[in-house]
């Protein structure tokens, strides 16, 4: 029958569009990126290199010799690794204490190379380690970031450098009401000082300031930078960016794989930033927004390993004699949380940096995808929903509701289209009984019916469509925003933007053994309560439409919610609930139309003749 092919195909383009997701985006990269080398090297940091030649007589001097630290590609000798907790201990350094960070800033080299996200945990237990975010030079992941001066062309002045031991004015922490002063002075007539500023959330201030009595003037290029040596383990999904990241005239998006082949990419702007961005963690530099950048990413092999690098090169100054000469720069280190960076988006209520700082489209530092006049809403109404209640499971629910209200017209022809082709089944039937060997005559009296009832036979596929935009929207933010990381529902589920955490094959919980460890198809052995409620949902609903009399039609309507159901078992938990929770109302809508459209709601019906198959 007509109706049943139809609700047949768009069930298939519903299947076909999940086995697509499933493979495309939510299964991670077969090759994982390899295992960190259990003796990597200390790698030294590179200072910037200009990217374009600046007024003459001013053109920066390239690094290399004892006093600078190496340029990138320059050879570098390995080192020892040490622990975390040692290499941290081995220097001088001042503590940073905010709501939100605890770390270090080391007066050697004067680098930001210590931050632990306090806030943030590694699992969902609240007495687990904090996130790591920047390590120093010499362990296992070095990542840190540094400012400074380089020398133009010429000039032969001491400047401080990752060998640089600064000396604190006092000896207070950093905090978000207490700066910190560092002084160093190079013998020659230099005198450097830093000031460094933290807010509350994740945010750096440094400012540089440079004098000079000596007996000539001196002309500098202020520098920043942030270095990451080693490729991080990376989730390895085709939606989500993980690696370099900038705006310099346009989105930037550089994989650790792509710049490794590319080794270097250079660009001149300004109201620009660059940085690194991981899933839900990021570095970046926020540069002042009407500062000329001559920015850079690059990746500088050693032995077995790269150094990743971000930075940019400010205009030349020249520090005249008995002047003085000051550079101004931010750093943005910490979780990529909407409020904190900010959405760039009508209503949205959430500047954050992004409009606080005037910078340029900060908040595509969180990966909204293609797709973002559909994705940001929805994580706008979640969040919504969460500051009213608390829960982001009962925000996707309240959610899910009012999709289904905003669509409830184009759903309600769909349905009605559908209620009168349950009317017209016996009109079908007997054309088929008079012309049982005219298909042609069949389709021509069929459209004819269809016509004078005015039967759109295609709209059973139109619930189906306007599932998926919402499907996908609610996967994206589920799995880029650090809202919903470790978001708990009720009973079970401590993590929505993990799989349910219950699995059938071990009789949750009852069997010590884990089924997904399984190869091929372990993935979709992961079978928890949700996805089995899902999938009852799912069957009820297919059992809202009396059963096709086709024997094909029949396997497709009864094998379909179990394929479904093991198809989202690895889903995030907070799309399956959404699953679960839209096919029950569509459920509840279909029979409503139904009943006003006068057709019978045979649901009871089917369930009553699958079981009563069954007995006998």
């Amino acid at each position: 029958m007509t109706d049943n092919r139809n609700t047949i195909l768009a069930v298939i383009l519903s299947g076909l569009v999940l086995i697509a997701w499933q493979y495309f985006y939510n299964v991670p990269a077969m090759e994982k990126q390899r295992a960190q080398q259990q003796t990597q090297a200390e790698l030294q940091k590179g200072t910037p290199q200009p990217t374009a030649s600046a007024t003459p007589g001013s053109t920066p001097q390239q690094p290399g010799n004892a006093a600078q630290p190496a340029t990138p590609g320059a050879s570098q000798q390995a080192q020892p690794v040490v622990a975390r907790d040692a290499a941290i201990a081995a220097s001088p350094r001042v503590k940073i204490e905010t709501p939100r960070i605890a770390g270090s800033i080391a007066l050697k080299g004067g680098r930001i190379d210590d931050i632990a996200l306090v806030q943030h945990r590694e699992t969902v237990d609240p007495k687990s380690p904090p996130i790591i975010l920047y390590s120093p030079s010499g362990t296992a992941e070095p990542y840190y970031a540094e400012f400074g001066w380089v020398p133009a062309t010429g000039v032969t002045a001491k400047l401080p450098d990752a060998q640089t031991v600064w000396q604190q004015d006092g000896s207070g922490s950093l905090t978000p009401t207490t700066p910190v002063l560092l002084k160093w002075d190079n013998g020659e007539g230099l005198a450097f000082r830093r000031t460094i500023s933290v807010d509350d959330h994740y945010l750096f201030t440094i400012k540089d300031e440079v004098s000079n009595v000596g007996n000539a003037p001196v002309t500098l290029y202020p520098f920043a930078l942030i270095s990451r040596h080693g490729a991080p383990q990376v989730s390895g999904y085709y939606i989500l960016h993980e690696g370099l990241i900038g705006y310099l005239d346009g989105l930037q998006e550089y994989a650790y794989k792509k710049i490794d082949e590319t080794k270097s990419v250079n660009f001149k702007t300004t109201n620009g930033w660059l940085g690194m961005t991981d899933k839900y963690w990021a570095s970046a530099l926020l540069p002042d927004t009407n500062a000329q950048l001559q920015a850079r990413f690059s990746s500088n092999p050693v032995g077995n390993v790269h150094t990743y690098q971000t930075d940019y090169l400010l205009d030349p100054v020249t520090v005249a004699i008995g002047g003085s000469a000051t550079a101004n720069a931010r750093l943005f280190a910490g979780a990529k949380e909407a409020g904190v960076v900010g959405i760039n988006f009508p209503l949205a209520g959430h500047g954050g940096y992004n409009k606080e700082l005037g910078l340029n489209h900060f908040d595509l530092l969180i990966d909204w995808g293609w797709f973002y006049f559909i994705t940001k809403p929805m994580f706008l109404g979640l969040d919504f929903f969460y500051r009213l209640f608390g829960n982001f499971g009962i925000s996707i629910l309240l959610v899910t509701v009012i999709v289904k209200l905003l669509f409830f017209p184009l759903a309600n022809k769909s349905y009605a289209s559908m209620a009168k082709m349950k009317s017209v089944q016996p009109q079908l039937q007997a054309l088929k009984e008079r012309f049982p060997d005219d298909k042609v005559k069949q389709q021509q009296e069929m459209m004819e019916i269809y016509r004078k009832e005015k039967i759109n036979p295609v709209a059973g596929c139109l619930p189906v469509v306007i599932q998926i935009p919402v499907f996908f929207s609610l996967y994206k933010v589920l799995f880029v925003t650090i809202e919903m990381r470790q978001a708990h529902f009720y009973g079970w589920i401590k993590d929505l933007s993990a799989p349910d955490p219950t699995n059938l094959f071990t009789l949750f919980g009852l069997i010590p053994f884990d089924p997904t460890t399984i190869p091929v198809f372990g993935h979709y052995l992961a079978l928890g309560i949700w996805p089995i409620i899902m999938g009852i949902t799912m069957w009820f609903q297919m059992k809202l439409n009396p059963t096709p009399p086709d024997p094909t039609q029949q396997i497709i309507f009864n094998w379909m919610p179990l394929i479904f159901t093991f198809m989202l078992a690895g889903f995030p938990a907070g799309l399956v609930i959404y699953w679960a929770w839209n096919n029950t109302l569509s459920v509840v809508q279909q029979s409503y139309i139904m009943r006003r459209n006068g057709v019978k709601v045979e649901l009871f019906d089917n369930l009553k003749a699958t079981f009563a198959r069954k007995a006998t």
